[in-house]
């Protein structure tokens, strides 16, 4: 669905970039921030449907707005604390006003509360275009960075102001791959949809 994406944006390839988690204080949250994060266990295809029977959304409509919503964001700086396009995103931040914008989530604000989401935690293997990736590119054992995921095993995020900002890299990266944590189906988690769908190119 998403392939047609990748060709869009040529993929700078960098070895070294810093880390963008937020330290600031996290703004008030939904709900859904505050569930602890469960112990690994991916969902089988059966369980997903049933995760998402009473939960009516349009995944690869919603997947498309936000990532082509976000690749024409390629360039925009990086910023500490960033949420908005003119001033600039952090990872947490460009994942938030994206998911915001597009399908209507307020997300937490900083990415160990993102990655304590209670939403069905899928396997490299199968990610689909659209998924929350995470990181732990500081070597401390822990989540410091997030992306979205485009398909053919390249993502979006906002990486660093040393890097160019918003822009899309590879998980075959060796730096990447190295530092790759988990991915999860946030958008499985998203409100109902109105019935006239937005166009990705709607501004």
């Amino acid at each position: 669905m998403l392939k047609r994406f990748a060709p869009l944006v040529p993929i700078a390839l960098s070895a070294l970039l810093a880390a963008c988690a937020t330290q600031q204080a996290p703004q008030p949250q939904m709900d859904l921030a505050q569930q602890p994060q469960k112990p690994v266990e991916y969902m089988t295809d059966e369980q997903m449907a049933d995760f998402t029977d009473d939960k009516p959304y349009e995944l690869p409509s919603l997947a498309d707005n936000i990532l082509a919503h976000g690749l024409s964001l390629v360039g925009t700086r990086y910023r500490m604390g960033g949420t908005s396009a003119t001033s600039g995103f952090d990872c947490s931040g460009f994942v938030g006003f994206l998911f915001k914008e597009e399908a209507g989530m307020k997300l937490p604000r900083s990415t160990r509360e993102l990655i304590n989401l209670d939403a069905p935690l899928v396997s490299r293997s199968e990610l689909e275009p659209g998924d929350l990736i995470f990181f732990n590119n500081r070597g401390r054992g822990r989540v410091s960075h997030a992306g979205i995921y485009l398909g053919d095993d390249q993502f979006i995020h906002s990486s660093s102001s040393r890097s160019g900002g918003v822009r899309v890299d590879s998980l075959d990266d060796s730096y990447w791959s190295r530092s790759y944590m988990e991915a999860k189906r946030v958008l499985a988690m998203a409100p109902e949809q109105p019935s006239a769908e937005r166009s990705p190119l709607h501004r």
